[in-house]
């Protein structure tokens, strides 16, 4: 997920790649030439366009609580996906069913017809 890409991209944060040169993205496919100025604090999208400014270590905090929220969140939904998924497979099998007992039905009456 963003969380754990952006908690990954923290690792680079560190004194020895202060004041390297880093291209900085605007959008998906178009950069401008920076320089790594700061490496003890970030900016942190929490939600609705609002920035936070948090240390680098804090900001592994942020980040692991965020990870470790939406994955239990993932747990609690994964047993409820599971039963809406063998209950749409239930309802295929019966709409299936019915739809050959309406083919089969179709043709039978078709040949006393005929007949």
């Amino acid at each position: 997920t963003k969380y754990v890409e952006a908690k990954d991209c923290l690792n680079v944060l560190n004194k020895s790649n202060e004041g390297k040169d880093l291209l900085v993205p605007l959008t998906s496919s178009m950069y401008v030439p920076g320089k790594l100025s700061d490496v003890e604090r970030v900016l942190i999208d929490v939600g609705t366009g609002y920035y936070v400014e948090k240390t680098a270590d804090d900001a592994r905090e942020f980040f692991k609580r965020k990870i470790d929220f939406l994955t239990k969140q993932m747990e609690k939904i994964q047993p409820a996906l599971q039963e809406k998924h063998a209950m749409k497979q239930a309802v295929v099998e019966m709409m299936s069913q019915k739809i050959q007992q309406l083919t089969a039905l179709g043709a039978a009456q078709g040949a006393t017809t005929k007949a």
